[in-house]
């Protein structure tokens, strides 16, 4: 049976595939490698990496590439990620634009959370959209944790002490935090997201701070100057990528990770709550390339 992933990263391959296909087994011409070069760049897997790619081919052209490629990918991804327990109280700021999926997916990681029998609290710290909390509450009944929300204020750090004061006294392990999404371009409301990590250091010192962007994959390119920009407001720990499925852009993972050192840690790979996989460069490089029907058996 095929994962979610693989089903997820079908619009990818299938861009990448043929072209793969047209050039195995025979020396690589100038015309089939300059097409290689155009998918590959489509499905923004970046400038470099594709470079990267291209000379691999050449070297080993007319060969099996296609193990010299994914030998070559494997060693620019980031490793897998395997979710754990937390020991110590842990913040995990959702951020990015508008329309990512912050909220779903700030729910779906209180699951995750949830599963590994971790103390989980969402809050509602997105204030600008009217439906948000509203959204938030019905996530996190299937999620199956606790809400924190203030409708009385607008003021999203105000929502943070709230809910950090309650997670406190509460022992919770796992705080999620859904933030309003914002372009990287309106200043001020970076310089509140700054605000909010500063309300943790300064008010909860005990807990470790993790945040995560939200990236459309369908965006393509424009998530690197995201990331770049967020990244000069705040440490990112890492991203996840969401909307896989309706796009041919499932290559951000390589220059998310190459230029900027910010590594993918989950995949939404669906709607229901319990679709969001930890990242694993095998059976992402499996989706992005295709396997052979030896290896799905």
């Amino acid at each position: 049976m095929l994962s979610k992933l693989f089903k997820a990263l079908n619009q990818t391959r299938s861009s990448l595939a043929n072209t793969f296909r047209s050039i195995k087994g025979e020396p690589a011409s100038s015309e089939s490698l300059e097409m290689l070069e155009e998918q590959l760049l489509m499905a923004d897997l970046g400038v470099d990496t594709v470079d990267e790619i291209l000379d691999v081919i050449k070297r080993h052209s007319g060969q099996d590439f296609e193990s010299k490629v994914r030998e070559y990918l494997l060693s620019i991804m980031p490793e897998r990620y395997n979710p754990t327990r937390v020991h110590s109280p842990t913040v995990i700021m959702m951020v990015g634009v508008n329309g990512a999926g912050k909220t779903i997916t700030a729910a779906k990681l209180a699951r995750v959370y949830k599963q590994l029998d971790q103390n989980v609290m969402l809050v509602a710290a997105d204030t600008y959209r009217a439906a948000a909390t509203e959204q938030l509450k019905i996530w996190s009944v299937r999620a199956g944790t606790r809400l924190v929300c203030n409708e009385r204020t607008l003021e999203p750090s105000a929502v943070l002490f709230d809910g950090l004061n309650a997670a406190k006294s509460s022992q919770t392990d796992v705080v999620i935090v859904d933030t309003a999404g914002r372009l990287h371009t309106y200043k001020n409301l970076m310089l509140e997201l700054e605000k909010m990590v500063r309300v943790i250091q300064t008010h909860f010192p005990d807990f470790i701070i993790m945040n995560l962007l939200t990236i459309d994959a369908s965006l393509g390119q424009n998530s690197l100057v995201q990331a770049k920009e967020f990244g000069s407001y705040m440490h990112l720990n890492g991203a996840v990528l969401t909307k896989l499925d309706g796009t041919a852009r499932g290559g951000i993972v390589f220059p998310l990770y190459k230029q900027l050192q910010v590594p993918v840690l989950f995949i939404g790979v669906g709607e229901d709550i319990d679709d969001l996989e930890p990242f694993d460069p095998d059976e992402y490089l499996d989706g992005l390339l295709g396997v052979d029907e030896k290896s799905r058996a």
